[in-house]
């Protein structure tokens, strides 16, 4: 499971021309499921993501986090973070997760994020979506759920 996570100062989905989801500060959120991906991965990028100090203290240090900010959440499903370009020009998506799987993936992350932050918005699963965003920074973290199941031992969190 992969989380682009851009911090903004305001974003906004579209579908067909009518608002589905906007916040001001807060987190933009791009999800990508992959066919392996599970609830257990879900729930450590969700609970590593609301916990992430990435916004600036009195000092200008990154030291805040979402809660301390009073940020909102924009999460909107993106399989094409899934894309291979291995080969070719055209990318595969192979390694996305069917749509039924991807799809009670996104709303239980969904779910799991309303239960830590006040303000959740999302995008419509599977639709043509506009997104529109004022990027603060910019400041993107990607986090990979392989990549923190896999830590060393030793490492810090």
């Amino acid at each position: 499971m992969k989380f682009v996570i851009q911090r903004v100062k305001k974003a906004s989905v579209s579908i067909g021309g009518e608002t589905a989801g906007s916040i001001s500060k807060g987190f933009l959120v791009l999800i990508g499921i992959g066919h392996e991906d599970t609830r257990e991965d879900a729930d450590i990028l969700v609970k590593k993501m609301t916990g992430l100090r990435i916004f600036e203290d009195e000092n200008g240090k990154t030291n805040l986090s979402l809660a301390d900010v009073g940020g909102a959440l924009l999460l909107i499903s993106q399989f094409t973070l899934y894309a291979n370009c291995r080969r070719g020009n055209r990318p595969s998506f192979t390694d996305a997760a069917p749509p039924a799987i991807a799809e009670e993936l996104y709303e239980y992350i969904i779910s799991e994020c309303r239960s830590r932050t006040a303000d959740v918005q999302k995008g419509v699963f599977g639709a043509e979506m506009q997104v529109e965003l004022c990027n603060d920074g910019p400041f993107t973290v990607i986090l990979d759920s392989n990549e923190l199941k896999n830590k060393k031992p030793g490492s810090q969190e």
